[in-house]
């Protein structure tokens, strides 16, 4: 099953924007037409949806380490320094070290996948993003047996991150999923949107994207990821653990403590465009559902 989202791309395969934009048949198709561009369950339920533009994508978004407004990112992530740059890799892993971006993902199979994304402010695009599973990441250095959780940091760099200067949140900001989820096939490492590099207010040069839980555990400019037994630390549960779980599946059922959670306002639409239903995992609930069979899902926001 895991192939369903695998394919061959490379980067030279990646469709033009103006492309990308006409693609409409190819989504209706369903997951089974999707070979090269993964949307789960979501193919199916909402047929006919279409990736927003790039400059919805790359002008609407949170990175607090740039300030807290939606515009902020674009408008002061640009000093954002991303070359050279080096992931620190650790823990219960057979090859720790400090890799290059290029020695740590060089060779491996860049996918285009087109994926939901769900804020947890309810608020929601859909991206196309290029990028490698995470599992081919920690293939290659080796996940040891001990390895419960993978644990992720960002890049801190205070002369020119106005929201670390101002500490909005406790930083680096960190996040962290259970191993199991961070190897299942949808979780995406992803380095380019539209076949362009990632911007830098959207996570360059390489970021986490998770699409069926709430866009914050998708972490970005990444600089660790170490492979550890005990849950780790998570930024936004540490801020207000009331609020914030760890877990922080998309779950229509289950409001956040001070808005709800069971519709979404999709960015382009308008000011005054209807909202539309939040589906369960993000639409993704074929795929991923199994993770957390027994699980009390009301407790896990």
């Amino acid at each position: 099953m895991a192939h369903r989202w695998r394919n061959t791309l490379t980067t030279a395969d990646v469709t033009p924007e103006a492309y990308w934009l006409n693609r409409r048949q190819l989504i209706a198709g369903g997951a089974s037409g999707l070979g090269l561009a993964a949307l789960g369950g979501a193919a199916h339920a909402n047929t006919g949806l279409e990736p927003n533009t790039w400059e919805e994508i790359t002008s609407y978004n949170n990175y607090y380490e740039f300030g807290t407004g939606k515009e902020d990112p674009a408008r002061n992530a640009g000093g954002l320094r991303t070359e050279p740059w080096t992931i620190t890799v650790d823990g219960l892993v057979d090859n720790p070290g400090e890799y290059s971006l290029d020695d740590l993902i060089g060779g491996l199979t860049v996918e285009e996948r087109i994926y939901r994304f769900r804020c947890v402010e309810a608020w929601s695009m859909v991206v196309p993003w290029n990028g490698i599973e995470l599992a081919d990441i920690l293939n290659r250095v080796g996940v040891q047996a001990g390895a419960r959780y993978v644990a992720f940091e960002t890049a801190v760099q205070p002369d020119v991150m106005i929201g670390v200067r101002r500490r909005v949140l406790p930083f680096p900001y960190v996040e962290g999923l259970r191993i199991d989820e961070a190897m299942h096939p949808l979780t995406l490492m992803a380095t380019g949107i539209y076949g362009r590099p990632i911007p830098n207010q959207n996570g360059a040069p390489i970021r986490l994207v998770v699409p069926w839980k709430y866009g914050f555990k998708s972490i970005k400019s990444i600089v660790r990821i170490s492979l550890v037994t005990d849950e780790p630390p998570a930024s936004w549960n540490r801020a207000a653990p009331q609020e914030y779980g760890f877990y922080s599946n998309v779950n229509p059922n289950v409001d956040h403590p001070r808005w709800s959670q069971a519709t979404e306002r999709r960015v382009g639409g308008g000011l005054f465009a209807k909202r539309i239903p939040t589906l369960m995992f993000n639409g993704y609930e074929d795929e991923v559902a199994g993770l957390y069979e027994g699980m009390d899902l009301s407790r896990y926001y």
